[in-house]
């Protein structure tokens, strides 16, 4: 099982492989949790849009490992920008997840789902509310770390330039054919952990003959590769499912990809739309 670490730059420790909870039932991730506790997973990822933070809470609860062992992560709603509505979010977080604190809480967009590639308005005011009311969450202890998610270069300015507490992390679409190269090395210039979600691009990644091809020289599955290609990328990766064989392979991804494939992969073209940001609200506002 990968279990290989990295670290904020307020010093928390991160297991940079973790189990994405997106689209998992709530009545199905505790179980989803405790298969994933057992297999080596230490990181969970939810978020209040995905419905299911009563259900990742029990899992993290009932999985047999203690609390500080694992690290969970969750999203303040991307139509919380103000900060009541985003303190009140962050509340209701802890008490559906049933815990004391959460590990590391980020902005889920800059923009709310409905307005996403809809809207020139980058909500620049509302994101530094809803980063003020992570910052006093933070300062009061009920969050180790706070993050942004599907934030542009313009987005990170606009909290980098105004706020005291920097962004830590930045959860963005990244997969094979999707790479936002100059976002990521901007993002990691300033020191923010950079995080992947989609690494198979909702399975359209395992089509890809130039990707198959390849992972078929390392002996090794196609999703097995994307995991392995976002993890080379030093970004902290965020394969979905509630199938524990699929855990168990998206675990095991102790090889090394060589700089010149990592660079094919990077210059694979795009597999289809669900590289596109505008696709987003296909899936309900829910990435």
């Amino acid at each position: 099982m990968y279990n290989k670490t990295v670290t904020l730059s307020n010093g928390v420790v991160v297991p940079q492989l973790a189990l994405g909870t997106w689209l998992i039932d709530d009545d199905q991730a505790a179980e989803a949790v405790r298969q994933a506790a057992k297999l080596g997973y230490r990181h969970f990822d939810t978020a209040q849009a995905y419905g299911n933070e009563r259900g990742v809470g029990e899992g993290i609860r009932t999985c047999g490992m203690p609390r500080e062992e694992l690290f969970v992560t969750t999203k303040v709603a991307a139509e919380h920008k103000d900060y009541e509505s985003a303190m009140n979010g962050i509340n209701a977080s802890l008490a559906k997840l049933g815990l004391d604190y959460i590990d590391m809480m980020i902005i889920h967009s800059p923009q709310p789902w409905d307005k996403v590639n809809q809207s020139n308005d980058r909500y620049f005011k509302g994101n530094l509310e809803a980063w003020r009311a992570l910052s006093d969450a933070y300062k009061a202890g009920k969050i180790r770390a706070i993050g942004v998610s599907n934030f542009l270069k313009e987005d990170i300015d606009n909290i980098w330039n105004n706020a005291q507490i920097k962004p830590m992390v930045n959860q963005v679409l990244c997969h094979v054919s999707n790479t936002p190269m100059d976002l990521i090395q901007y993002c990691q210039d300033k020191g923010i952990v950079m995080e992947a979600y989609s690494p198979v691009a909702h399975g359209e990644a395992l089509k890809n003959p130039v990707i198959s091809k390849m992972a078929e020289k390392y002996g090794v599955t196609p999703a097995q590769l994307c995991i392995r290609y976002d993890l080379q990328l030093g970004m902290i990766t965020l394969p979905k499912t509630a199938n524990p064989a699929h855990m168990k392979a998206n675990g095991d991804v102790d090889f090394e990809i060589s700089k010149e494939d990592m660079d094919t992969l990077i210059h694979v073209k795009k597999i289809d739309n669900y590289g596109d940001a505008s696709f987003f609200p296909v899936f309900g506002g829910k990435l």
